[in-house]
């Protein structure tokens, strides 16, 4: 069952989902919960142009710079991998999925490329694989809610959480 607002808000009360920071009353809409971007971001290296890598032996660190500001332009046709101000922790009987918004992806933003998924158990940040699918670049600043959680109840609770099993989620 996908929560509420209702639900969202009362779970955020009670401590049994944590949001952090917490968000405002304008980001949590009727079934989700506004993300928005930290000032992280991760652009692809010259090195990794033209090249052909091996997906079970590439090092993202490698092909990656990391990049800190508050603004970023991001060329057409550009992935770059951002990350969420606020850090998520579920219990182990809610899972969530990060959507992008409207307002952006009719301006030819997408926000996720196919990790949409949030495990139940996780606390963490969100990264995001945003590419510039418009014939344009664009400008994406710290603080722009340009994704949303849309957090979904378990018929029972995992036995794996994924901050104690995710390979990702124990280095965060």
């Amino acid at each position: 069952m996908i929560l509420s607002n209702e639900d969202v808000e009362n779970y955020l009360k009670r401590g049994v989902i944590r949001i952090t920071p917490q968000p405002t009353p304008e980001q949590i809409g009727p079934g989700s919960v506004d993300l928005t971007l930290s000032n992280e971001f991760w652009r692809f290296s010259g090195k990794a142009k033209g090249k052909t890598f091996d997906l079970d032996e590439i090092d993202l660190e490698k092909i990656t710079k990391k990049v800190i500001a508050n603004s970023i332009t991001i060329a057409p046709n550009e992935l770059i991998l951002g990350k969420t101000l606020e850090r998520i922790a579920l219990p182990n009987n809610i899972c969530g999925k990060l959507e992008g918004r409207s307002r952006y992806a009719r301006r030819g933003l997408a926000i996720h490329v196919t990790s949409s998924f949030i495990q139940p158990g996780s606390d963490n940040h969100q990264v995001l694989e945003i590419v510039n699918l418009a014939p344009y670049s664009m400008i994406l600043r710290n603080g722009m809610r340009v994704s949303q959680a849309v957090f979904e109840e378990l018929k029972s609770p995992t036995t794996k959480p994924y901050r104690k099993f995710g390979v990702v989620a124990i280095k965060q």
